[in-house]
């Protein structure tokens, strides 16, 4: 019972983070929190066992830790 309602959470704080990021500005800080909402996303869909989800949530996570290395250096994304 109680882990069912941890990851709940973690699936609420995962969506709460991908949320926030599609409001941040700044792309460096809204990759970190796609990243982290991508994890905590991960861990939740790898809980409901639910195979589609889990593949969606591991590839949109790969995406933005790619994106962040890809333009780590780049002039307008230090900014």
């Amino acid at each position: 019972m109680i882990s069912i309602i941890l990851f709940k959470i973690v699936g609420i704080l995962g969506l709460v983070f991908i949320i926030i990021g599609e409001v941040l500005r700044r792309k460096k800080q809204q990759d970190l929190v796609f990243i982290a909402g991508g994890i905590l996303l991960c861990a939740y869909s790898v809980f409901l066992n639910d195979l589609v989800f889990i593949i969606l949530q591991v590839v949109f996570t790969l995406i933005a830790i790619y994106d962040y290395f890809k333009k780590r250096t780049h002039k307008e994304y230090v900014k």
